[in-house]
């Protein structure tokens, strides 16, 4: 079951064990410069809103009630990242694992291929909660994602287009399989709690610029920027999953003259642009998890055109303030700690 509270999406298997339950929110963020240069995770600027569709069923579009689920507010150009949040279970040393796939347009962010239900080992098309914490984008190479990236449907910029050549879905897909309950009870006695570091950063909002740009209704994902990212191999047996017992949901895209149009609230400031916040001196991120193994990436990921590679084959430019930036502070966030431990930074 998937139930909406507070802006995130909570998803929970009491049939299966009282323990199978994580959130997933979508958090606004900078979007990084777009010149095939790697950056760090940049922060989480809070999550975006998100609503039920069938709350606005008078004034939203006949295929969004098809598809039920949720939509968030985006600008174009816009980017996020999805925060995937499973409760500590001290008792357990663990949180529940869950197998998660991520889509945007129905193209799978780990793979490249088309949607399907059900979970692919070879290759591997889904991210382990909570070994992945994060997931900012489609991933192209070993240790290297390229930044979701909101773009209106229809002008070829999106995965989904690039690949297909069409525009039919746009947003987010996701799907979600909790694991086994004797599994669970089998992999994970009693141990030592331990603790694991956010990345989230508190920051004030921006100011919402005059030129802000808005896009058609519908907006997809786009590859923008590189940044490094880990992909996590399943260190699980691919049989731990309960594929039998899974929810999904559809997360629509609107931009925000769209929102405000469809809600009749207002939709969030944009966030700072990279080199704003980088002039400001606030933290970059980078996380490490020496236990686990990096997934290499798609091919047909890695073929893309970025947003900025698309608009200069069409002599457009669909990127304000791209500049390059030097991203000097960076904050190395690592998993593995236990309560008594302390982390040592840089000197």
């Amino acid at each position: 079951m998937i139930e909406l509270k507070r802006d995130r999406l909570v998803v929970s298997f009491p049939e299966v064990h009282p323990l199978a339950h994580m959130s997933i929110d979508f958090q606004r963020t900078l979007r990084i410069p777009d010149d095939d240069r790697d950056y760090p995770l940049p922060p989480g600027l809070g999550c975006f809103p998100l609503r039920h569709v069938d709350e606005f069923a008078s004034r939203v579009p006949g295929r969004w009630l098809e598809r039920g689920g949720v939509m968030l507010p985006m600008y174009q150009a816009e980017a996020l990242w999805l925060n995937f949040d499973a409760p500590w279970h001290s008792n357990r040393g663990t949180a529940y694992p869950f197998a998660v796939k991520v889509a945007a347009g129905k193209i799978n962010a780990v793979t490249g291929e088309p949607w399907t239900n059900g979970l692919g080992r070879r290759p591997q098309d889904y991210a382990v909660v909570p070994e992945q914490p994060w997931l900012d984008g489609y991933a192209i190479e070993k240790g290297v994602i390229r930044q979701f990236v909101a773009m209106p449907l229809g002008e070829g910029y999106t995965a989904e287009e690039q690949i297909t050549g069409t525009g039919e879905h746009g947003g987010l897909q996701l799907i979600l399989y909790p694991m086994k309950a004797e599994v669970f009870e089998r992999r994970f006695p009693k141990r030592v709690e331990r603790l694991d570091l956010a990345r989230k950063f508190a920051a004030e909002p921006a100011s919402l610029s005059d030129t802000a740009c808005f896009a058609a209704p519908d907006m997809g994902l786009a590859p923008g920027g590189r940044m490094r990212q880990e992909i996590y191999d399943d260190p699980f047996r691919f049989d731990d999953w309960d594929t039998e017992h899974f929810s999904r949901c559809f997360v629509h895209i609107a931009n925000s003259q769209t929102w405000q149009a469809i809600t009749g609230s207002a939709p969030p400031f944009e966030p700072p642009t990279a080199a704003d916040y980088t002039r400001a001196r606030l933290p970059w991120f980078e996380y490490y998890d020496e236990s686990a193994r990096p997934l290499p990436g798609a091919d047909v990921l890695r073929e893309l055109q970025s947003v900025a590679q698309k608009g200069r084959s069409t002599r457009r430019d669909p990127l304000p303030e791209n500049e390059s930036v030097e991203a000097n502070r960076v904050v190395h966030l690592r998993r593995g700690l236990n309560r008594e431990q302390v982390r040592e930074g840089t000197f």
